[in-house]
């Protein structure tokens, strides 16, 4: 039996559990446990199954992931909760949801997809056969992170993607990417009946605002997509004002958006 997933938490109130992009760990939802919690929240963000201080699973695969997602939520022992996931941490929401819908009242899925990020033409395949050449994550850092974020980045958030994604185990790094390559939950988008709220990046090019309004398309009239302007693929650390902002605007709107 694996022991839960690590988190970092702050404040009091409705539970939110934010869950990292393969890019990052907990660090890359530093500046929303602050203000969320500041807002009233539980403000949680997991360190991924191999990312941090939680430990590797085996399988590693978006069952497992999901599973170890699944078991952190019951030990809160809080109700249904909000779910945000980011790039690859929105891939295992989806899962999440798709396994285990009574555990979330209200998703939010920032930067990411509903298939494989390779079907974008993004960077992470290529940052992972870097990788495996010899490269460390610190030094693939200052190489792709230009090129994931927009002209409108916060100087600041692009410096602590920098030093969250160096402090990443390459090994975790390159089984992510390569499951995450894999991933594929089109078909299930209709059945998401919680009220979903997707951000995009203008200028992602991993996950592109044109792919996210798909999947808003898919989901129905429960979801609603907000672009952030000048901003790439890192919305919460290029763009954190107008991230939380556009979050807890959402998280206050009545239980539907019909």
């Amino acid at each position: 039996m694996n022991a839960l997933p690590a988190f970092t938490t702050l404040g009091a109130g409705p539970t939110l559990l934010m869950l990292h992009d393969s890019l990052g760990g907990h660090l890359t939802f530093a500046p929303q446990v602050e203000s969320f919690a500041s807002a009233g929240y539980r403000a949680m963000a997991w360190d991924m199954p191999g990312y941090g201080r939680s430990a590797p699973i085996d399988p590693y695969n978006f069952k497992s992931l999901a599973n170890s997602c699944i078991a952190l939520i019951e030990g809160l022992r809080s109700g249904p909760l909000v779910l945000i996931g980011h790039g690859m941490g929105g891939m295992v929401a989806q899962e999440v949801v798709a396994r285990r819908p009574d555990l979330v009242r209200r998703l939010v899925l920032c930067a990411t997809l509903a298939r494989g990020f390779e079907a974008s033409g993004g960077t992470e395949g290529e940052a992972a056969a870097e990788l495996s050449e010899g490269q460390t994550l610190a030094q693939l850092s200052e190489l792709h992170l230009p090129r994931l974020v927009g002209p409108g980045a916060l100087p600041e958030g692009v410096m602590l993607a920098q030093h969250a994604m160096a402090q990443v185990n390459p090994s975790a790094y390159r089984r992510a990417v390569a499951e995450a390559a894999f991933f594929n939950r089109q078909d299930d988008l209709i059945r998401i009946h919680v009220p979903t709220l997707l951000v995009a990046g203008e200028f992602d090019r991993l996950a592109p605002p044109e792919h996210m309004k798909r999947m808003v398309d898919r989901i129905g009239p429960s979801s609603t997509l907000a672009v952030l302007r000048g901003i790439g693929h890192l919305p919460q650390l290029e763009a954190p004002d107008d991230f939380d902002s556009t979050v807890l605007n959402f998280l206050a709107l009545p239980h539907t958006l019909h």
